[in-house]
C-alpha cells in the first residue's frame, strides 16, 4: 500500500509542476509553488526528486509519455505501412485540435537544458517506438527515405501539429478531404518515387 500512496503523491506533484508550468511559465516555476499546488509540504517534494531540474525532466518524461500514448494509440505495429502512417496522423491531428496547449507546451520543454541530456532524449524516443517502427520498417523495406527518422517526423508528423494547430485556432478550416489530402501530401514526401 506504501508503494501506490508513493506513486499517487509522486504523479500528483508532476501533475502539480504542470499546472504550475501552465499558468506560470518554466521561469515562475518555484517548489513552493509545486507544494502549494500539490498540497504537500515542500520537503516532501525532494523525497521524489533531487532538486528542480530532476522535477523537469520527470515532468517532460510525463508529458512525453502521454502523448506518445495518444498518438501511437490503436496502432499495433502489423498494420501495413500506409494504414499505421495514417492512423498514427490522424491521432496526432485529432490531438492537436483538441488539445491546443499539450503539442506546443511539447515545444517548450525542447527548449530546456534537460533536453541536451542524452539519457533523457534516449528515453523519450522509446516512448515513441511505433513511430521509430514504422519509419524503421518503411526504411528497411525500401518505401521511406534513408534519411533520420527524426527528419522523417518533421516533415510528417510535426508538420501535422502545425498544421492541426492553425485549423484548431481558426486560422483556416480542413475538413475530411483537405485532411486526407494533407496526409498523402506528407506521405509522399518521405517515401521515395
Amino acid at each position: 500500500m506504501a508503494n501506490k500512496l508513493s506513486v499517487d503523491k509522486k504523479q500528483q506533484i508532476l501533475s502539480a509542476a504542470e499546472t504550475v508550468i501552465a499558468e506560470s511559465g518554466f521561469h515562475g516555476l518555484s517548489m513552493q509553488k509545486v507544494a502549494k499546488q500539490a498540497g504537500v509540504a515542500a520537503g516532501t517534494i525532494y523525497c521524489y526528486f533531487s532538486d528542480k531540474e530532476h522535477l523537469l525532466a520527470e515532468v517532460r518524461l510525463n508529458v512525453t509519455q502521454r502523448i506518445a500514448d495518444a498518438v501511437q494509440a490503436d496502432v499495433t505495429g502489423n498494420e501495413p505501412l500506409k494504414a499505421r502512417y495514417r492512423k498514427m496522423w490522424l491521432n496526432t491531428w485529432n490531438l492537436a485540435v483538441s488539445n491546443k496547449n499539450a503539442l506546443s507546451n511539447r515545444v517548450q520543454y525542447d527548449s530546456l537544458p534537460c533536453t541536451t541530456d542524452i539519457e533523457i532524449r534516449a528515453q523519450e524516443k522509446l516512448k515513441f517506438f511505433q513511430v521509430q517502427k514504422l519509419f524503421n520498417d518503411g526504411k528497411a523495406q525500401g518505401v521511406f527515405k534513408p534519411i533520420a527518422n527524426e527528419v522523417l517526423s518533421g516533415l510528417t508528423f510535426e508538420a501535422c501539429v502545425a498544421i492541426a494547430r492553425k485549423h484548431a485556432l481558426g486560422f483556416y478550416q480542413l475538413d475530411n478531404e483537405a485532411i486526407e489530402a494533407a496526409i498523402n501530401a506528407s506521405w509522399d514526401a518521405v517515401i521515395n518515387h
